[in-house]
């Protein structure tokens, strides 16, 4: 609820400070006395995009201020902590504007932007006139006022969280294919090296033990004979026989040396055992260096076969083994991507089947908000003297999406027969006013947490029809706040706070100003209204009746 509004330098405003009520407040004053700079300041300190020039001529800068008060639960506050910005049960917005255009905003004494100015006064406040692209004129606005009126958040909550997983079993879906075709292009070449790997079958190592095999093959010719000339020394006929014959020596004449000849025969001993194993390990040499000529050119296939694989594949001849197992798996991730896109393609069925159940849920439940609205809409049309009018909620369908498969319009045909079109295609001035007016009564429901501003709504209309707006204006004000920018006598009766603009000149300066009404003074601004310049008894008098009404 709007409490207060500084208004300081802006256009002919030099300093104005407003305090506002609960229920409705009317502001009166004869045409370009200043009405619109009050909605022009209230709209720049909310951040609205309005005229490009609004300081004072002569003021180094503009300033407005408002004071609104946050019930509990006001969603102004979720804007407030999403933000970073102080809240309370009280809101100060303050907003400056230079002489050189430059603008800068506080929210609760805290620097911030014009979004979250703006997005804050979504919750604030609502504007509605004849230009109103913002609110019940604006197309794109409409399903959701049908959607409050209808009270289909629990079907519109069902309809998001399908459209959510809806969207999720269509993502995974789409990366299961893409995951599947991108396999599915390698899978010849998948096959092919499979089964050549498998074929080949190389083993961790096996390069290195190939590798050493062969270059031993290829030097067994050089080697075998001055291994086998070494062989032939250490046998009989060489080393093995020259020590055997002097440990023999030894031995015959070892009892007559006094023992000095033991430890010599014993080291002997030793080294005919050292002297056999070197025999042992050098025909083992000799054996392996007996080889077949066509086991060489097998080793070099193999060996070349290994490496060339690994070449293609690039990695490392120890690492074929486990390089195959990957292809193996790339391989069944294939075979398993079959039966998991059977698996994502059911999915999105049933998701899509259920998107469809709440969609329709939802759109039943619109029509039947529709049908309702239309009527109430009607029945508040004839006190408004329309009662020829003839008012359409249209449903058509439109691509689905979170918010379901409906786009809602409202239309309006002024005459039976006549074609139906948008509010501010069809309706003249008047017309829309009134058809505005009875469908915000409409579609209020209990909503009191925002101020409702109606610019001139009444314009066009008078006696018993600007009667009928200004009881409709009181009743949409019980328990909220409106606040009304209105000629009409039989409007501003009905407030019950009223305020008059005027203009004055001072210093050569043309300034405006707002005066709070007395009673007294109240019966005159109403006479003046009705009369026009000149004040009547019988003016008087009917501002009276019209106050008492």
């Amino acid at each position: 609820m709007l409490r207060a509004l500084d208004i300081r330098d802006m256009l002919i405003i030099d300093r104005l400070e407003l305090t506002f009520q609960p229920g409705l407040n009317a502001l009166t004053g004869e045409t370009g006395a200043g009405k619109s700079i009050l909605l022009d300041s209230l709209g720049f300190v909310l951040g609205w995009r309005g005229r490009a020039e609004l300081v004072r001529q002569g003021a180094a800068q503009g300033e407005v201020v408002a004071e609104f008060e946050l019930p509990e639960a006001h969603p102004a506050h979720a804007i407030l902590a999403e933000a970073g910005l102080p809240g309370g049960s009280e809101l100060i917005l303050r907003r400056v504007n230079t002489a050189d255009g430059r603008k800068t905003a506080w929210v609760n004494d805290r620097r911030c932007s014009g979004e979250v100015l703006r997005a804050l006064s979504e919750t604030l406040v609502e504007l509605h006139g004849q230009h109103d692209d913002r609110g019940l004129l604006n197309p794109r606005g409409h399903r959701g006022m049908l959607d409050a009126y209808a009270g289909a958040e629990p079907q519109l909550a069902a309809v998001r969280a399908a459209w959510t997983e809806m969207a999720r079993a269509r993502k995974a879906l789409a990366e299961t294919e893409a995951a599947v075709a991108a396999v599915r292009s390698e899978e010849e070449f998948l096959r092919h090296s499979v089964a050549e790997l498998d074929k080949l079958d190389p083993q961790p190592g096996e390069d290195a033990e190939l590798d050493a095999r062969r270059r031993m093959m290829q030097g067994a010719e050089r080697i075998r004979d001055d291994v086998a000339r070494a062989f032939a020394m250490l046998g009989g006929d060489g080393a093995e026989g020259a020590m055997a014959d002097a440990v023999r020596w030894l031995e015959g004449v070892a009892d007559r040396a006094e023992g000095q000849l033991d430890e010599p025969i014993a080291a002997l001993g030793r080294a005919l055992i050292e002297l056999g194993e070197a025999q042992d390990g050098v025909t083992a040499c000799l054996e392996a260096l007996n080889f077949n000529p066509a086991e060489l050119e097998q080793t070099e296939e193999r060996l070349f076969a290994i490496r060339a694989l690994a070449r293609k594949h690039d990695v490392a001849p120890d690492d074929l083994s486990g390089y195959a197992d990957t292809l193996r798996a790339r391989l069944g991730q294939l075979e398993a991507g079959d039966a998991d896109l059977a698996d994502r393609r059911v999915a999105v069925r049933a998701a899509q089947a259920t998107y469809n159940a709440a969609a329709e849920a939802l759109s039943a439940l619109r029509r039947e908000a529709a049908g309702r609205l239309d009527a109430a809409v009607m029945a508040e049309l004839a006190p408004l003297k329309m009662e020829r009018a003839v008012f359409q909620t249209q449903i058509t369908p439109a691509d689905p999406g979170p918010e379901g498969q409906d786009a809602v319009a409202f239309t309006v045909a002024t005459n039976p027969g006549a074609p139906s079109g948008p509010l501010n295609k069809i309706a003249s001035g008047g017309e829309l006013s009134r058809f505005l007016l009875a469908l915000k009564v409409c579609l209020s429901g209990d909503d009191s947490t925002r101020t409702m501003i109606f610019d001139e709504i009444d314009r066009g209309v008078g006696g018993a029809t600007a009667d009928a707006v200004g009881r409709r204006l009181a009743a949409l004000a019980q328990g909220g706040q409106v606040l009304v920018v209105t000629h009409s006598p039989q409007v501003a009766a009905r407030a019950a706070h009223h305020w008059r603009v005027q203009k004055h000149v001072t210093d050569g300066q043309t300034l405006s100003t707002v005066l709070p009404l007395s009673e007294p003074d109240r019966i005159d601004e109403i006479a003046r209204m009705v009369s026009g310049d000149v004040i009547t008894d019988e003016a008087r008098a009917a501002a009276r009746s019209l106050l008492q009404a």
